[in-house]
């Protein structure tokens, strides 16, 4: 082959799209970058715009996998607009608050000024109502931030940016009672759906991948 043509096929690997399931081994892609096939609930309230699934202004709702999961490892970007609010539901049923029935990880602009009086488990990562997350590890509003939730019988894990701001056994966390003193039946569930929790605010996501463990 001459040399030419090496070169060729270096810039070709160089531009070529790379999905970042197929580099990861175990993991596989939740959204095909095009289409909600895959997905069920309130499709009415996400669009798919430039590789990324998008929750639209007063729109939302919940949007859900169409597969149940257990005990998983899944990692995702985000980015979120001024003041946006949504969330990530595990272990869920398709009926009722997902923060309630299953488990919702908080999805925040921990930054904005609207919501300087939160509670400790309202912020950034949070299990709501739960395990509060540590703060401080967003990147700017508009950027892309990374995120994994590990998921493995009663403990929960929530890496943001490279910074794990959540590690809890979510049985000790509830045990007297829950932060928000509230009845919290889905911590209960050992499997469930995986969904956004749409809140009317404008959140993109995109290279949403899974592994079960």
């Amino acid at each position: 082959m001459s040399c030419r043509s090496l070169v060729a096929l270096a810039l070709l690997a160089l531009v070529a799209p790379v999905h970042a399931a197929d580099s990861e081994e175990g993991f596989a892609s939740l959204f095909d970058g095009k289409t909600l096939a895959g997905w069920q609930g309130g499709k009415d309230g996400y669009e798919v715009v430039e590789g990324a699934i998008v929750c639209k202004p007063k729109g939302g709702g919940n949007l859900y996998t169409e597969k149940e999961y257990a005990d998983f490892h899944l990692k995702f970007e985000f980015k979120l607009t001024p003041g946006a609010n949504n969330g990530i539901g595990i272990r869920t049923p398709l009926a009722g608050d997902p923060a309630y029935v299953g488990m919702e990880i908080q999805v925040l602009d921990d930054s904005s000024d609207k919501y300087k009086g939160l509670k400790e488990w309202q912020h950034h990562g949070s299990v709501y109502g739960v395990v509060a997350a540590k703060t401080g590890h967003q990147k700017p509003v508009g950027e892309w931030n990374s995120e994994e939730i590990i998921v493995k019988g009663k403990q929960v894990k929530v890496i943001l940016n490279g910074e794990t701001i959540v590690d809890a056994d979510i049985e000790k966390a509830s045990t007297p009672k829950t932060l928000d003193g509230k009845d919290h039946p889905g911590l209960k569930r050992d499997k469930g759906y995986i969904g956004f929790c749409g809140h009317g605010a404008h959140v993109e996501y995109r290279n949403l991948r899974l592994k079960e463990l």
